[in-house]
């Protein structure tokens, strides 16, 4: 017999990963390029296509520095 998920835990993580996304694209347009590994149409794109890489861009796309309003 096939589970049902629960749709507050569904309703849970999507709500979760719209927020990690809109700070993604927010920390995209504030830092600068040169502090982005890859480029940020890169980083935008691969959001879309799957939420769940919003969560790479924060452990790998960025570099590492000071906050992302210095330029």
């Amino acid at each position: 017999m096939k589970r049902k998920p629960n749709k507050y835990v569904v309703a849970a993580v999507a709500a979760i990963e719209a927020v990690v996304a809109g700070l993604t694209f927010r920390d995209l347009k504030r830092r600068p390029p040169e502090r982005i590994r890859g480029s940020k149409r890169f980083w935008r794109v691969i959001s879309l296509i799957h939420p769940g890489n919003s969560i790479a861009y924060w452990l790998v796309g960025r570099r590492r520095g000071g906050p992302a309003e210095d330029k």
